[in-house]
């Protein structure tokens, strides 16, 4: 398992390692493990952000499965498991980050090699590493990823004029 920053902190890690595969058949599974893992490490020194403290924790977990490297192709499947066991149907972008981060900190994403990102309902992103970086001492890379996204909802707010609390509250 693999811990990385790509916006937000994943743990990372391939399905075969607990026997799994990242199929529609396993997601409730993966969603079970995968809130465990997030909650076991949500506090360890690995979540923590080197600069803004409000990025401490483990957002979510990644499940991936290795779907055959090519020329300058790697190709994985993955699942985002997030929040308190929310799934997301893409293949996350920050996720898709922070996978591309450990993928080049292996050295499998050379100049050059992009990773075909597919999530588990078959939408896929591509991403590439644009360059690598040194972040406070650590290791990094300035990530390009492309993909769809696809509008699935809209909110309209309303303010009751004899709401009390308009215009809001902060409770922290």
């Amino acid at each position: 398992m693999t811990v990385a920053y790509g916006g937000a902190i994943y743990a990372t890690l391939p399905a075969a390692q607990l026997d799994l595969s990242v199929t529609p058949e396993r997601l409730g599974d993966l969603i079970a493990l995968g809130r465990e893992i997030k909650w076991l490490l949500n506090n360890a020194k690995h979540a923590v952000h080197p600069t803004d403290p409000r990025l401490n924790g483990v957002y979510g977990t990644i499940w991936f499965d290795e779907l055959g490297d090519a020329e300058r192709v790697v190709h994985q499947r993955n699942v985002t498991i997030f929040a308190d066991g929310e799934v997301d149907r893409s293949p996350c972008g920050s996720g898709t980050c922070a996978r591309l981060a450990v993928l080049a900190a292996d050295g499998r994403l050379p100049a050059g090699t992009v990773l075909r990102h597919e999530s588990i309902v078959g939408s896929t992103f591509t991403g590439t590493v644009l360059d690598t970086v040194d972040v406070d001492g650590r290791h990094a890379v300035t990530p390009q990823v492309t993909g769809t996204a696809y509008r699935t909802g809209e909110h309209l707010f309303s303010i009751d004029p004899h709401d009390p609390l308009v215009p809001g509250f902060v409770l922290r």
